[in-house]
């Protein structure tokens, strides 16, 4: 339902004033903007996992770490030397898996 918000708006004793036609009205009104939607359509935009993407191709630019990062030993992800947080035997942890 589109809502005109520049249209007077109702104050708290105009609201008490409602009469009840008025009342059945509207409520009749909001059941009758329900959208159908039709499940052929939805079930065609849903990819199911495992499905074929062999003739799907992606590009992506790697960029290789730089001298200022570091790969945690525990998530594997490469962060940025401020988010180091220990460093025990050669292996560097961030700060978010020490937490």
């Amino acid at each position: 339902m589109a809502t005109d918000y520049d249209s007077p708006r109702k104050t708290d004793d105009d609201l008490g004033e409602d009469s009840l036609q008025e009342l059945q009205a509207r409520r009749t009104d909001k059941s009758s903007g329900s959208i159908d939607i039709d499940e052929t359509d939805l079930a065609e935009s849903l990819e199911l996992p495992g499905a074929d993407l062999s003739n799907e191709e992606l590009s992506l630019r790697v960029i290789p770490r730089q001298a200022d990062e570091f790969t945690c030993a525990r998530c594997f992800l490469v962060h940025h030397r401020s988010q180091l947080a220990t460093e025990k035997n050669g292996q560097q942890i961030c700060k978010e898996c020490a937490a």
